[in-house]
Order: C-alpha cells, then sequence, then structure tokens
C-alpha cells in the first residue's frame, strides 16, 4: 500500500493508542502483533486484543528468556486469552550451548548466533502469517534507530509497522498497566542485545 507515512503520523499524533490500532485495523489486510514478553509488553498486548480480540499473537522465543519471563508469559496469555503463534529456533538452547554459547557482541560468531536465535525465525513467523499491519511496542528513546522512526513507519517489503506507545514514557506506561490491571515483569534477558539501547535486529 502506498501511503503518505508523514502526514498520517501528523494525524495520529495526539491520537490515543486504542485510536491508532483502530486507524490501521481499518486499513485492512492481515495484522499481526509480535512480543517477546519484556517489560510493558502487556500494554501493546492489551490495546490490540481490545480492538481485535482474534489478533494473531507472534512470539519468537529465543529459548534463553528468564523464568520469570515465561511465567510472566503464561500469565499474559491466559489473562488476556492471547492467540500465539510461538516459533522458537530450529537449533535447541542445550545444543547451542555446547557448538556455540552465548558469543560476546564483539565475537565475530555473534551474528551467526542472532540469526539462529532471533532472525531466522521472525522471518519464518513472517514468511508464514504474510502481514500488511505489523504492532509492535517500539517507543522513542529506546535506541538511535527507534527514534528515526514515528508511530507508524513502513518497511521495505510495504508492511506498515504500527507503534501506538511509541510517544509513552515509562511512567505512563506505568498508569496504563495500572489502570487497566495488566501485570507487568522486569526479569527480562536479551541474549542478542545485551545494552538495553543496542538494536536487536528485527526492526532496523
Amino acid at each position: 500500500m502506498s501511503l503518505d507515512i508523514t502526514q498520517i503520523n501528523n494525524e495520529l499524533n495526539g491520537k490515543s493508542p486504542e485510536e491508532i490500532v483502530l486507524w490501521a485495523i481499518a486499513q485492512g489486510g492481515k495484522s499481526v502483533v509480535t512480543t517477546n514478553f519484556r517489560p510493558y509488553e502487556g500494554a501493546i498486548l492489551h490495546v490490540c486484543t481490545q480492538v481485535k480480540p482474534s489478533i494473531d499473537v507472534i512470539w519468537c522465543d529465543t529459548g534463553y528468556n528468564t523464568p520469570n519471563t515465561y511465567r510472566h508469559a503464561e500469565d499474559l496469555i491466559q489473562l488476556l486469552k492471547l492467540k500465539v503463534d510461538l516459533y522458537v529456533p530450529k537449533q535447541t538452547t542445550a545444543h547451542r550451548d555446547i557448538v556455540l554459547g552465548i558469543p560476546d557482541v564483539d565475537d565475530e560468531k555473534h551474528k551467526l548466533f542472532t540469526e539462529q536465535v532471533k532472525l531466522e525465525p521472525f522471518k519464518r513467523a513472517m514468511d508464514f502469517h504474510k502481514p500488511t499491519i505489523w504492532f509492535t511496542n517500539l517507543r522513542k528513546g529506546q535506541t538511535v534507530f527507534r527514534d528515526s522512526i514515528d508511530i507508524v513507519s513502513q518497511g521495505k517489503d510495504g508492511v506498515l509497522k504500527i507503534s501506538p506507545f511509541y510517544h509513552w514514557s515509562d511512567a505512563e506506561l506505568d498508569s496504563y498497566l495500572e489502570t487497566h490491571q495488566i501485570p507487568n515483569e522486569f526479569k527480562y534477558f536479551d541474549p542478542t542485545k545485551v545494552l538495553a539501547n543496542r538494536e536487536c535486529g528485527l526492526h532496523s
């Protein structure tokens, strides 16, 4: 779809997350929401399922999540009645720990590690679902790349990436989760990023 992204963002700026999701769904086509159940993911999952309860939720599980994250994921799945489509790496974590481990970010093997645990499962998921609308919880201030986009951005593949909480602060998200009684969990680990302000590869 060919759209004036700048104009769209100007029009959506100041709209509520629910209004943004409603606008995106109205564009038609297949919509999905991706999650890794990191902190504040309950917000994007809540607003998307409030508008479209049957939306497909893609979870690419690296296999390296904390016990807290897995328990949190189960809590949100039950609470929000999420329709989760789980994607995992083709190699087990135990096998990879022996032959590769978790390479340091400066190690040349880190690229292979990221491809195996995150990029390949994600590509497999997107190839299967073929969405035209992709909801995610990217926010301004997270990474340099994310500062360069907006509520709505469009990839080279034409997919519209929608970030309803793009301009929201942690404090505002805390209030949102409290208002809607959605749990949050901060003990999260992403083996492909190491640093919180490092891009993981899915969005850049």
